[in-house]
C-alpha cells in the first residue's frame, strides 16, 4: 500500500509525485507509457505571458519545471521588455526529447517514487473515502490518497478532417476508458473539451530567405532561482512568417470537411488559442496571421508551426502550408489534429484540489479544464503538497490571489464557470504588479519551506535578500542628491534641470532612471549601498519597489480588503436553503460551488453583492 498514487505521467503528474515524495510520502506513479513522461505533446516551450511567472512560482515552491527548462532550453527570451515589469515574462524553447528524459531521470532518482506502466480505469472508495485505484487488468492497488492527472486521455478522440481516431494525446497513444464512468458513478459531473495542435514540418524544407529570424536573448534569463547564469549555452533561432489571403482561401475550401464546422467535434475549444480555421472565421477582416516556426530540438529536423493549429483534412493542411512565404516547398512530417476529451467541472474540488465528493482524492491539470503545461504543473505541485500534508495531519497550503498567479488560477477554477479550456493571462491577475516573475522567491519561499520542499539554506538566503532590500529602501529614503550631481543625468534624459537636492526615491520614480545610474553619480552613496549588497537582482527589486511604490501600496490595500472577506469561513455543512433573502440564481450557484469563504462566494458568477451581504449577516449571527 502506498501513501499517494498518482495517475498520469504528464507535467501535473510529475510535479505531484515529486512534491509528495520529497515531503516524505511513498508514491506510485502510474503511466500508460513510461517512455512519455513529461512529454511536450504540443508546443516545445515553457513560459510566456503569465506562464513564465507560474513557472518561477513553481520553482519558488520547490517544484522541478523551472530547473528542467533551464537544463534543456535551446532558446531563451524575455517577452514584453518594452512594457512595465508586471508584463515581463520569461519564455524558453525546449529540446522536447531532452526535457522528457530530464524529468524521467529526476523521478527515477527519487527513492520514494515507484513507477508502474499501466492504466487507471476506476476509483475504489468506501463511504466517500478513497481506498484504491482500479487498473486495466482489474487489479486494485490500495493507497491513502490519489491524484488524478489524466490530461487529454479520458475518452480521447482525435479528428483530422472527417477521419476520427481513438487517441489519448497523440494518435499513437491509446485513450483511457472507464475512469470517467467510474467517477460519474461516484457523483461527479463531467464535460467535454477540445484542444488542437499544428502540423510538424521538416526544417530542411523551409526557405529561410523568405522568413524573419528570431534569435534568443544574448544574456538569457533563467527560470530557477538556483540556476547559475547560462553563459555558454548554445541557442538556436526561431523564425516568423505569416499566412496570406491565398492561404485563407485554400483553407476555406476545406471547411466543408472540417470536424469543427460539420458538428463532428462536440467539445469546446480554447478561446485564446484558436485553430487557424477559427481565426479565419472569427476575424474575416484580417489579411494574415503570424506563424512562428519553432525547432523541436537540437538533434532533430522536426519543426513546430506555431499559429497553425488545425484539424482540417491533411491535403488542405499541406496546400495551405505551401501558400505561406518560406514554406512553398515544405514537407509535412505529421498533420495537425484536434482532440476531444472528458474533464470534470472544477467547482467539485476545494482550494487544496481535494475533491468535495471523495476524501483524499485530488484532481490536477487538464482534468480540471485547464490548458497548458505550466497550469497543469502548478496544480500537480499544489495537489502533491496538500495530499502529503493531509496524510501528516498538517494544514494545507492555500495560495491567495495576492500571493501568486497559482492562487489566481485555483481561485478562478473553483469560483468561475469553466466551460472552455482555461488559460492564464496577466490580465487575469488583479494584483499582477505584485506578482512579478522576479519576486516569486520573496513571495513564495516561505510556503515551500513550511511544506518541506525548500531547504534551509535557500530560505535563509531569501530572508537575507528581503533584509537587504529593506535596508536599501531605508538608505534611499534618507539619501539626497545635489542638483549639481544629478542635473547632467536629468538633462541627458530630457528632463528639466532642478535647483534643489532630490531624494533618491523621487529620482527613481522618474522614467528611465535606475539605481545603477545614481551609483555612478555619487561615490559616497555607492559605497553605502555596496556595504549592504552588490547583487544586481536586489537592485532590480529596489528599482521596481520604489518606482511603483504608490501603485504597490494601493494593491496591498486592495488585497487586504479581499483578505478580510476570505477570512470569513463558510461551514461545509451550511444550508443555503435556510437563508431567506438570497436570489434564486445566487442560491443555486452557492449550492453548486459550496465556497469555503465569503470571498470565494463573492467571486462566483451569478452571486450578487446583495447575496453576499445576506450571507455575511447570517454568518455574523
Amino acid at each position: 500500500m502506498y501513501d499517494i498514487i498518482v495517475a498520469g505521467g504528464g507535467h501535473a503528474g510529475c510535479e505531484a509525485a515529486l512534491a509528495a515524495a520529497r515531503i516524505g510520502c511513498s508514491c506510485l506513479l502510474i503511466s500508460s507509457d513510461l517512455t512519455t513522461i513529461a512529454r511536450m505533446s504540443c508546443n516545445p516551450a515553457i513560459g510566456g505571458v503569465a506562464k513564465g511567472q507560474i513557472t518561477r512560482e513553481i520553482d519558488a515552491l520547490g517544484g522541478e519545471m523551472a530547473k528542467a527548462i533551464d537544463a534543456t532550453g535551446i532558446q531563451f527570451r524575455m517577452l514584453n521588455r518594452s512594457k512595465g515589469p508586471a508584463m515581463h515574462s520569461p519564455r524558453a524553447q525546449a529540446d522536447k526529447a531532452m526535457y522528457s528524459l530530464y524529468m524521467r531521470n529526476i523521478i527515477e532518482q527519487e527513492d520514494n517514487i515507484d513507477l508502474l506502466q499501466d492504466t487507471v480505469t476506476g476509483i475504489d472508495s468506501s463511504f466517500g473515502i478513497f481506498k484504491g485505484v482500479v487498473l486495466s487488468s482489474g487489479r486494485i492497488i490500495c493507497g491513502s490518497a490519489a491524484i488524478l492527472t489524466c490530461g487529454t486521455f479520458l475518452n480521447g478522440l482525435i479528428h483530422i478532417g472527417m477521419n476520427h481516431y481513438q487517441g489519448g494525446r497523440t494518435i499513437s497513444e491509446p485513450p483511457v476508458y472507464g475512469l470517467t464512468e467510474s467517477l460519474i458513478s461516484l457523483g461527479f459531473s463531467s464535460g467535454r473539451l477540445k484542444t488542437g495542435t499544428p502540423p510538424r514540418i521538416d526544417s530542411r524544407s523551409v526557405d529561410y530567405s523568405l522568413v524573419q529570424e528570431q534569435s534568443g536573448d544574448e544574456e538569457p534569463v533563467v527560470f530557477s532561482f538556483k540556476t547559475t547564469p547560462l553563459i555558454d549555452r548554445k541557442q538556436i533561432s526561431c523564425f516568423v512568417t505569416k499566412t496570406t489571403l491565398e492561404t485563407h482561401a485554400i483553407l476555406k475550401n476545406g471547411f466543408d470537411r472540417s470536424p469543427l464546422f460539420t458538428g463532428k467535434v462536440q467539445g469546446i475549444g480554447p478561446r485564446y488559442c484558436p485553430s487557424i480555421e477559427d481565426k479565419i472565421c472569427r476575424f474575416p477582416d484580417k489579411d494574415s496571421h503570424h506563424i512562428f516556426l519553432e525547432p523541436e530540438g537540437l538533434d532533430t529536423n522536426e519543426m513546430y508551426v506555431n499559429g497553425f493549429s488545425t484539424s482540417l483534412p491533411e491535403d488542405i493542411q499541406m496546400e495551405g502550408l505551401r501558400s505561406i512565404p518560406g514554406l512553398e516547398n515544405v514537407k509535412m512530417i505529421r498533420p495537425g489534429y484536434a482532440i476531444e476529451y472528458d474533464y470534470f467541472f472544477p467547482y467539485q474540488v476545494n482550494r487544496s484540489l481535494e475533491t468535495k465528493l471523495v476524501e483524499n482524492l485530488y484532481f490536477a491539470g487538464q482534468i480540471n479544464g485547464t490548458s497548458g503545461y505550466e497550469e497543469a504543473a502548478a496544480q500537480g505541485l499544489i495537489a502533491g503538497i496538500n495530499a502529503a500534508l493531509k496524510l501528516r495531519q498538517r494544514p494545507p497550503i492555500h495560495l491567495k490571489r495576492s500571493d501568486a498567479y497559482i492562487g489566481v488560477l485555483i481561485d478562478d477554477l473553483i469560483t468561475k464557470e469553466t466551460n472552455e479550456p482555461y488559460r492564464m493571462f496577466t490580465s487575469s491577475a488583479e494584483h499582477r504588479l505584485m506578482l512579478r516573475h522576479d519576486n516569486a522567491d520573496i513571495r513564495l519561499h516561505n510556503f515551500g519551506y513550511s511544506a518541506g520542499l525548500v531547504d534551509n539554506d535557500t530560505f535563509v538566503a531569501r530572508c537575507n535578500k528581503i533584509s537587504c532590500i529593506e535596508k536599501l529602501k531605508q538608505l534611499c529614503h534618507n539619501n539626497r542628491h545635489s542638483a549639481v550631481e544629478i542635473n547632467p543625468l536629468l538633462i541627458k534624459l530630457g528632463y528639466l534641470a532642478v535647483t534643489t537636492s532630490q531624494h533618491t526615491p523621487t529620482l527613481l520614480k522618474r522614467t528611465g532612471i535606475y539605481l545603477h545610474m545614481l551609483l555612478e553619480l555619487s561615490p559616497s552613496f555607492r559605497d553605502a549601498v555596496y556595504a549592504i549588497t552588490d547583487d544586481p537582482s536586489i537592485f532590480e527589486q529596489l528599482d521596481i519597489d520604489l518606482k511603483y511604490e504608490g501603485y504597490l501600496k494601493r494593491d496591498t490595500l486592495m488585497a487586504d480588503k479581499i483578505l478580510r472577506l476570505d477570512s470569513h469561513q463558510i461551514p461545509t455543512s451550511f444550508q443555503y436553503d435556510s437563508v431567506s433573502g438570497l436570489s434564486n440564481e445566487g442560491r443555486e450557484k452557492l449550492k453548486k460551488h459550496r465556497p469555503d469563504t465569503i470571498g470565494q462566494a463573492s467571486r462566483i458568477l451569478g452571486v450578487s453583492p446583495s447575496d453576499v451581504s445576506v450571507l455575511m449577516i447570517r454568518l455574523g449571527r
